[in-house]
């Protein structure tokens, strides 16, 4: 999913069915064309078969999967603060630490990767270390000239690239040739002849001439000297404090224990390690672990949750996970109405028709867009796919009406269509799992959890036959969800019924569909529809 906090994601239900999908892609497909937001398609989990086949008919890539909305720091008002590399300066740092208002920053390599980070704190904590130890190590000549606004009046005989040593600052004395130096000494001074002289004698690693001072004369007479002198227009106690701030950042920069996360990271996991740590601000690392931005705890303060809208169904169970931290937009559905609840008024499209693709088709209508004809096809698959070839007794009017301007728009008849849909070959070498799992839904009624799987054939037969294997593979379903009946709806498009299949209570399908069932079957006439004929009654009977 994108860091892109203005989308939409239109959402089915889990184990999306052709409406599902189909209505998902056409509502954000309108929504686009109108230019009201930037809409986009999602699905739960895998497409069925069915569906599957129907977006090769048309040439046409499944949406994407959404597993999870629940808010990721991707969604949040992170901080994007500037990124420094671990050569840069002490002093550049602080001043932009000081420019920005923050207190500390992310040091990363050349390839924008997490190498430290650098707090205010942790230059305060070496700056006030050099005033108790005064000593350079390996102070490179670059970084010192840009520090102090320098220029190199002689470079030494073995030509440094750093420079290492104790920091003298020789004020002038009484009698200035007497002044003792070590080869291991940088020296500031100003005009004082002597005390060049002396430093040289000595060797020291460096003078820095401040604001003052001239070496030209003296240096003749020192000519394979290895020290080296460097004019700076600053005064010595100016030059002596940044002179250490001419340090590399990768030298003071926090590197061990790092906290830090990722954009995809869910808001509930980091506040938790937030809490338990004792950082101000944390690195936020993308999916190629390059810096991206911090994060501070402000920001969880109030995340901006994710925005969906949910079509063909309007169920909690139904939805997708973490959609209880979602903010929901609109249902469009032909469901009955369920258990979500809103904090505040949304825009809700319920109607009775056979398929949500009818209702999103009407919305095409209604502002005057034609789908492109490769979205027409579509939608009359998954208007064919719910009314179950218009023989479901949840079709209508509507749906036919609808179906054949579709059929015009795409240059394609609705028979055509049929037979891609309800192509009983493509699933002979199917296991029972993957059969039940094609097209399954969920339900609570009045304390009840029950699983109903529909497969739509032409042959209803053929699955008869493997009935053991399907009562094995729902025994396992039951017990794994606990649920208290597990039905396997066969819907015969020739013969107009459905075979059951059950697991769980006799007298539950005997009382609700006043049948005779025998050895866990029973043949329901005219039944076509899970939504309007099977969930219905079953709950008549335990409401």
């Amino acid at each position: 999913m994108d860091n892109n906090n203005s989308k939409i994601y239109v959402i089915g239900h889990r184990n999306p069915d052709t409406d599902s999908v189909v209505s998902a892609m056409a509502y954000a497909a309108l929504r686009n064309a109108v230019g009201d937001r930037e809409f986009e398609a999602g699905r739960i989990d895998h497409c069925s078969d069915e569906t599957k086949r129907l977006l090769e008919f048309f040439g046409l890539q499944a949406p994407t999967r959404i597993k999870d909305v629940r808010t990721q720091v991707k969604d949040l008002d992170f901080d994007t603060p500037p990124t420094l590399e671990p050569t840069v300066t002490l002093d550049h740092a602080w001043k932009v630490l000081e420019e920005n208002g923050i207190s500390s920053m992310p040091v990363v390599n050349r390839d924008g990767t997490l190498y430290g980070q650098l707090s205010a704190h942790d230059i305060a904590t070496f700056d006030i270390g050099t005033i108790h130890n005064p000593i350079a190590e390996n102070l490179p000549i670059f970084n010192l000239l840009g520090v102090i606004e320098g220029r190199i009046v002689y470079d030494g005989a073995d030509m440094k690239t750093s420079l290492s040593g104790e920091v003298i600052i020789a004020t002038p004395t009484g009698d200035e040739s007497t002044r003792v130096f070590n080869g291991n000494s940088i020296v500031l001074c100003g005009s004082q002849p002597e005390v060049i002289r002396a430093a040289f004698e000595a060797e020291v690693s460096a003078i820095i001439l401040c604001a003052s001072g001239s070496v030209d004369e003296i240096i003749k007479d020192y000519p394979n000297s290895k020290t080296c002198v460097i004019y700076s227009p600053l005064d010595a106690a100016r030059i002596a404090r940044l002179l250490f701030l001419s340090t590399p950042i990768e030298r003071t920069c926090s590197k061990e224990d790092i906290v830090c996360f990722s954009t995809n990271d869910y808001v509930d996991d980091v506040r938790e390690k937030v809490l338990k740590s004792r950082f101000r601000c944390y690195p936020i690392l993308d999916e190629n672990m390059k810096v991206v931005g911090t994060l501070s705890r402000y920001h969880l303060l109030r995340p901006r949750r994710k925005r969906i809208v949910l079509v063909d169904h309007n169920e909690a169970a139904q939805a997708v996970p973490g959609f209880e931290q979602a903010e929901l937009v609109a249902i469009i559905d032909h469901h009955r109405l369920a258990d979500i609840e809103t904090g505040l008024p949304i825009y809700v499209r319920n109607e009775p028709v056979g398929s949500t693709t009818t209702i999103v088709a009407e919305m095409y209508q209604e502002r005057g867009v034609s789908p492109a004809p490769k979205m027409a096809g579509l939608m009359i698959g998954a208007i064919l796919s719910d009314t179950v070839m218009f023989k479901s007794p949840t079709c209508t009017k509507r749906d036919i009406e609808l179906a054949e301007r579709l059929s015009r728009i795409a240059g394609v008849s609705i028979e055509e269509v049929g037979k891609v849909l309800f192509d009983s070959n493509s699933q002979e070498n199917k296991s029972c799992e993957q059969l039940l799992s094609g097209d399954f839904k969920e339900f609570h009624i009045a304390g009840q959890r029950l699983g109903v799987a529909q497969i739509t054939c032409v042959d209803s037969e053929r699955f008869i036959s493997r009935k053991e294997e399907f009562l094995e593979t729902m025994s396992i379903l039951k017990k794994k969800n606990s649920y208290d009946i597990v039905i396997l709806m066969l819907t015969d498009v020739l013969i107009e019924g459905s075979e059951l299949i059950f697991l769980g209570n006799e007298d539950t399908i005997r009382y609700a569909f006043n049948v005779e069932p025998k050895d866990n079957q029973v043949f329901l006439p005219g039944v076509m529809s899970r939504k309007k004929q099977i969930i219905p009654m079953l709950t008549a009977l335990w409401g």
